[in-house]
C-alpha cells in the first residue's frame, strides 16, 4: 500500500471510533470492567460542578469513577466533550397504562428525554391492585425502571364510589387496608388527586389516616392539591393541607407539579415558597415536583365542571345537565371556572375520540365554528364524551421562582401514546430537555448542576431510592451521556409528536438502551421494590 492512502479497513476503523464512538481495549493485567466511559464531564447529581471523570460500569453497576486511563474493559466508550450524570428520574408521569402495552413497552419518548425510571400512579388514580400492576407492567419487559404509588381517590372509590361523604369507621379501616396492601406490594407513598372527584370529597383527616399507613413503611405522600387557583379553598390553603399531611403523618409531603394556576392567582409563588420554607425551618420534610411550562393539561370535564355535580358518577352527572334548573346552575359555575383558566382561548383541545377533527383546536375555535356559546360548546362536548385538554394558565414569572426552590424536582405530568394519537402536552415528549435547553443553556434560570440535581439526586433521596441518582461507586448504573449543543425539545403544543435530541448513550441498569444517538431495542427496566430500593 502506498504512503498516505487510507485503505477500507482503516476507514472502516476510524468511522467506528469517530461516530460510533465505541473502541475495544485489551490490556493485559489491568482489571476488566465490562464498559468504561472515558473523558466525559461528570455531574454527579449532587449539584456539584462537573469534574472530569471516568466511569466504569460491571453488570448493572458503577464500580468505579475516576482516572481509569490505564483500566480496560471490554468496551471503551469515547464520552468527550460530552457530560456524564445519572439517569433522570420523573416522580410524576402518566405513563403507567402504556408501558403495560407492547407497543409503548420500550419507552422512547421517554429514553429520549434521559429517563431511566418513572413514578406511576400520581394524583390520586390507577390501579389499587399493584401485584398485579407490576404484573402487567413486567408482561412484555421495561425501557425504563417504574416506581408504583398507592392512590388515594382510587382507594376510595374502591371503598365509597363516588360519594361526597367522609367514610365509617369501618370504612376508614377498609382503605387503611387497601393502602397497607399497596406499600406491602413495595409501593414507595401514597398519592392524592384532592382536586379531582372522588379524592376531593375527602376530608384532611382521612387523607392523614391513610398517609399514616404510608409512613409506617418509610413511604412518601404526593399531592395534586386540593385547589392550584381559588376554586374551593385557594391555593395557598391547599399548599397548607400537604404541609399538615407531612407534618401529622410525620412522612415527607410533595407539593406535585406546584403552580399558580390562572391570572386571578398569578404572583402568589412568593407565596408559596415563604409557606413551604416556614414549614420546612420547623422541621417539616416538605418538597415539590415541576414541569417547565406554562401551559397545564387535564380533562374539560375536571376544569371545568364543579365538584358538586359528579358526586354520583358519570350518568348522575349527564342526568344533571338535562334538569333544566340544575343545569342552569351548573352553566353559571362553568363559567366562572372558565374564567379561572382565562377564557375559551387558553383551552386547547388534545383528544377527543368522537371527533378527533377538534384535537389541536381551541374551545373559542370549536364554539365559533358550532355556533353556540363557550360552555355550551363544552357541555356539548362532555356530554359526547371525555375531553382531554391543555390549559394555558400559568405566569413565565411564577414558573421561574418556583424552579429556582432547592426542593423542587423536576416531572413531566405526561402520557406515553403512540405517536400520532391525539395533540398531546410537549411535556410527554420533552419535559427533562426543555429545562435544559431553555431555562439552563438560554435563559440562565439555573445552573446546569442544579437542574440534573433536580431530575436525580433530589427526587432519589426524597422517594428513597437508594443506589439511584448518584454518579458514584457502588450505585445503579442508571447513566445518561448527553451533548448540552444538541440538547433540544422538538415537540410543541401544535405538533407534540417529535423524540426530543441530545442524548447520546442512556444506560438502565447497566445496559445500553440508547447508543450513540440510536435505540438498541434493550428493555432492561424493572419494577422497583419499596423494601429493596
Amino acid at each position: 500500500m502506498k504512503r498516505g492512502r487510507i485503505g477500507p479497513l482503516t476507514r472502516l476503523v476510524s468511522v467506528i471510533s469517530v461516530f460510533a464512538f465505541v473502541v475495544p481495549v485489551q490490556a493485559r493485567g489491568q482489571p476488566a470492567y465490562d464498559v468504561i466511559l472515558r473523558g466525559g464531564r461528570l455531574l454527579d447529581g449532587t449539584g456539584n460542578p462537573w469534574l472530569y471523570a471516568d466511569v466504569a460500569v460491571t453488570g448493572e453497576r458503577i464500580v468505579a469513577v475516576g482516572d481509569l486511563s490505564r483500566a480496560a474493559a471490554r468496551r471503551v466508550v469515547d464520552v468527550r466533550g460530552l457530560y456524564v450524570a445519572p439517569g433522570f428520574i420523573d416522580v410524576h408521569s402518566h405513563s403507567g397504562e402504556g408501558l403495560t402495552t407492547r407497543e409503548l413497552s420500550e419507552a422512547r419518548a421517554l429514553l429520549a428525554q434521559g429517563l431511566t425510571t418513572v413514578t406511576v400512579n400520581p394524583d390520586g388514580g390507577g390501579p389499587v391492585d399493584l401485584v398485579a400492576q407490576r404484573a402487567e407492567l413486567l408482561k412484555d419487559g421495561l425501557g425504563v425502571n417504574v416506581v408504583q404509588l398507592v392512590p388515594h381517590g382510587s382507594v376510595r372509590s374502591e371503598v365509597l364510589g363516588m360519594q361526597d361523604r367522609a367514610p365509617t369507621p369501618q370504612e376508614l379501616d377498609r382503605m387503611r387496608g387497601l393502602v397497607r396492601a399497596g406499600m406491602e406490594a413495595g409501593g414507595f407513598g401514597l398519592s392524592s388527586g384532592l382536586f379531582y372527584a372522588p379524592g376531593s370529597y375527602a376530608k384532611l383527616e382521612e387523607v392523614i389516616e391513610l398517609a399514616k399507613v404510608a409512613a409506617e413503611y418509610g413511604g412518601v405522600y404526593t399531592s395534586h392539591i386540593r385547589d392550584e387557583s381559588d376554586y374551593s379553598i385557594g391555593l395557598v390553603a391547599s399548599v397548607d393541607e400537604v404541609i399538615g399531611v407531612a407534618r401529622e403523618a410525620r412522612l415527607p409531603g410533595i407539593v406535585t407539579h406546584i403552580k399558580a394556576l390562572g391570572p386571578r392567582v398569578w404572583g402568589y409563588s412568593g407565596a408559596l415558597v415563604k409557606r413551604i420554607e416556614r414549614a420546612r425551618e420547623q422541621g417539616i420534610e416538605v418538597f415539590a415536583d415541576q414541569y417547565p411550562y406554562t401551559a397545564s393539561a387535564t380533562g374539560l370535564e375536571a376544569a371545568l365542571v364543579p365538584r358538586w355535580a359528579e358526586v354520583g358518577g358519570r350518568e348522575a352527572l349527564l342526568k344533571r345537565m338535562s334538569d333544566a334548573s340544575v343545569r342552569r346552575r351548573l352553566l353559571a359555575d362553568m363559567r366562572e371556572n372558565l374564567d379561572r383558566r382565562g377564557g375559551a382561548a387558553r383551552i386547547q383541545f388534545r383528544r377527543y375520540q368522537p371527533d378527533p377533527a377538534i384535537e389541536g383546536k381551541t374551545l373559542e375555535d370549536v364554539a365559533r365554528a358550532r355556533g353556540l356559546d363557550p360552555i355550551d360548546a363544552a357541555l356539548e362536548l362532555i356530554e359526547g364524551g371525555e375531553p382531554g385538554i391543555v390549559s394555558f394558565n400559568m405566569d413565565e414569572d411564577d414558573v421561574r421562582l418556583l424552579m429556582r426552590q432547592p426542593w423542587v424536582a423536576t416531572c413531566t405530568d405526561g402520557d406515553l401514546v403512540p405517536m400520532g394519537e391525539g395533540v398531546p402536552h410537549p411535556r410527554s415528549y420533552g419535559a427533562f430537555v426543555r429545562k435544559i435547553q431553555k431555562y439552563v443553556v438560554e435563559d440562565g434560570v439555573i445552573d446546569l448542576a442544579m437542574a440534573v440535581r433536580s431530575m436525580t439526586h433530589l427526587p432519589a433521596t426524597v422517594f428513597r431510592l437508594r443506589d439511584r441518582g448518584l454518579i458514584r461507586e457502588g450505585a445503579t448504573a442508571d447513566i445518561v451521556v448527553f451533548d448540552l449543543a444538541r440538547v433540544r425539545e422538538r415537540g410543541t403544543y401544535q405538533q407534540p409528536h417529535q423524540l426530543a435530541e441530545g442524548m447520546v448513550h442512556v444506560l438502565v441498569n447497566g445496559q445500553f438502551a440508547v447508543e450513540a444517538g440510536r435505540f438498541t431495542g434493550a428493555k432492561d427496566g424493572r419494577v422497583l421494590n419499596r423494601k429493596s430500593g
